[in-house]
């Protein structure tokens, strides 16, 4: 086993602490399961989100789409990093890892934590996610638009 580098036991630890911050924000009244998550963009900045539940369950969010959709209406394209904070280490749900196999690559890093960071377990999105849907690309000219300048 390699001993993680400085640099990157740094960011695990400040993307659980805003994965940790971000779960006291979380709206979760019918599962009373509580979630943040933050996300690592390429350009260093970090976006976190919190669940939010609603009583008609198919229009809650995660807090890694919330995280995601964040990065991404803040012009953020590509993720480097997540670290997701629930009261027993759950990993991303299916859903979650597809949202964000689309903005990062199989590499990316997941660090899964227990809100009392009892045990932080680390993925990579390709482990948890091995046969992400993707669609062929054909560009066209409006490329720029619909990428929103990938």
């Amino acid at each position: 086993m390699t001993t993680p580098s400085p640099d990157r036991e740094a960011l695990r630890e400040r993307l659980l602490a805003a994965a940790r911050e971000a779960r006291h924000h979380a709206y979760a009244p019918y599962s009373g399961y509580a979630v943040g998550a933050a996300v690592r963009c390429e350009d260093g900045r970090i976006f976190a989100g919190a669940n939010v539940e609603n009583a008609s369950y198919g229009l809650t969010i995660c807090a890694e789409r919330a995280a995601v959709f964040r990065a991404v209406n803040e012009g953020a394209r590509r993720i480097e990093a997540i670290a997701v904070v629930t009261r027993d280490g759950g990993t991303p749900c299916g859903a979650c890892r597809q949202v964000l196999s689309e903005f990062a690559d199989g590499d990316a890093v997941i660090w899964c934590a227990s809100d009392e960071d009892v045990a932080v377990e680390e993925y990579r999105l390709a482990d948890l996610l091995p046969f992400a849907f993707r669609l062929p690309s054909q560009p066209s000219g409006d490329d720029e638009l619909i990428l929103g300048g990938m």
